[in-house]
């Protein structure tokens, strides 16, 4: 039998070795069987008809150079090739299924033909060479899209605005475009060879340590940074790292893309601010104070060490908003609010519950006296006049006073007893503080 009609034949144990030999390559392992065969067969078909049709010496000659005949449209040889590239393959890939074709049709072709004759071993040259200009036909044409793909995507490079860069496995840059270039404020020739630390980011140390995460987990990484470029762009970042892997899936290099999203990040702060923060006083509102004392319940309980809040409303407040209106009642709240912030560490939290009643979280309250020293600072801050543009005003206040675990067993109930102690304080007579566990301490009152 001519090893063409051998081909047509035998066309399904052929390609049925070439799909076992394919399954072994990496970038196969997503590959349906149809996928995998795709032009296999046709190419075969196009190798036996070759076979049976008539060859000019000088086209032998030819052919066995690699420069077979080419028609006006691509070969199942070439498409072949183009679609490998797309699928991921590397040329040692590609080339290597072309190789596992010739060793499945050779094998089989003489397992069954133990002993050939002249034709049939002319047969085989002639398939030799038909498989080598397929290599070639198929090469030619993954070169040309690889190139065709590295020309758009440095085109995309060099005009991306995004900041986009490589560095190697050690953290060095190898590649940087225009848009790095000038957020760094420096030439591509003064980057290429320099890492982070070198050119004196205070980002380096964090970035370096995200770099050598890809590297060793084979994964991407998103991340943020804070830095204010010689360029003067920007100050908030987010930035990409993921891995460039080669063709034994080893990461080579890692590209890394950096967007400025300073804009968003202060707008996102700004509305996060206002959601939390009192809009007269500045001071953290109901709704963050409530979210602090939670928290520090929480270390609290982890510390051992005690909790208190103090809850006050003021005095005589209701008199000056009514009698010199509400703006002058604003300036007040706000003075109040300054008071109290300077009357506690800087570390403790002063809020603003609403109307005329304030909240202060003293963290680690280990002696009552020195709690009840700071509410007689508070006191005696609130009773000193408040001067506004034509005159003076004076108001009190009153301070209810309640630890945590002793006097509640929770954030809420915690806020509940030192509103029942500061009522207790009020009903006392005002200007007074009152512990949640005793009755109210008399003190002098402002004159």
């Amino acid at each position: 039998m001519r090893l063409a009609d051998f081909i047509r034949s035998e066309i399904e144990p052929i390609l049925a070795n070439w799909v076992d030999f394919a399954r072994t390559i990496f970038h196969a392992g997503h590959m349906n069987k149809s996928g995998l065969r795709d032009h296999a067969r046709d190419m075969l078909l196009v190798i036996a008809d070759d076979l049976e049709s008539y060859q000019s010496a000088s086209a032998q000659t030819a052919k066995s150079q690699g420069y077979g005949p080419t028609g006006g449209r691509a070969s199942w040889a070439e498409v072949h090739g183009g679609d490998r590239h797309s699928s991921g393959f590397s040329v040692m890939e590609t080339v290597s299924e072309f190789r596992a074709l010739r060793a499945s049709v050779v094998s089989l072709w003489t397992s069954a033909n133990p002993t050939v004759t002249r034709e049939q071993l002319d047969d085989l040259t002639r398939f030799h060479e038909a498989i080598d200009q397929a290599v070639a036909e198929s090469l030619e044409h993954y070169a040309a899209v690889k190139e065709m793909e590295t020309r758009l995507f440095g085109a995309i490079l060099v005009a991306s605005p995004e900041p986009i860069y490589v560095l190697d496995p050690a953290g060095r840059f190898i590649y940087a475009n225009r848009a790095t270039a000038d957020l760094f404020a420096l030439k591509p020739d003064a980057i290429i060879g320099k890492s982070h630390s070198d050119l004196g980011f205070s980002f380096a140390s964090d970035l370096q340590r995200n770099h050598e995460q890809v590297i060793a987990d084979h994964s991407t990484y998103r991340g943020k940074l804070v830095h204010r470029f010689a360029s003067g762009e920007g100050e908030r970042f987010e930035y990409l790292l993921a891995p460039v892997l080669d063709e034994h899936q080893n990461t080579e290099a890692t590209v890394c893309i950096i967007q400025d999203v300073t804009e968003r990040a202060l707008a996102e702060e700004k509305i996060w601010h206002n959601a939390h923060h009192d809009a007269l006083t500045g001071l953290p509102n109901r709704r963050l104070f409530l979210d602090r004392l939670e928290q520090e319940v929480k270390h609290a309980n982890r510390s051992s060490l005690p909790l208190a809040l103090l809850f006050m409303d003021l005095d005589g407040f209701k008199e000056v908003n009514d009698s010199l209106g509400h703006e002058a009642g604003d300036r007040v709240l706000c003075d109040v609010a300054v008071r109290l912030a300077e009357c506690v560490r800087e570390d403790d939290t002063v809020a603003r519950q609403g109307g005329d009643e304030f909240t202060v979280i003293l963290s680690a309250a280990t002696r009552r006296k020195d709690i009840e020293m700071i509410a007689q600072t508070i006191i005696d801050a609130v009773a000193k006049p408040f001067q506004l543009e034509q005159q003076s005003v004076r108001i009190s206040v009153s301070v209810g006073i309640a630890f945590y675990p002793q006097d509640a067993p929770s954030p809420l109930a915690l806020l509940e007893a030192a509103d029942h102690a500061m009522y207790r304080a009020k009903q006392s007579g005002s200007n007074r503080m009152c512990f949640h566990d005793t009755p109210a301490k008399t003190e002098d009152h402002f004159s």
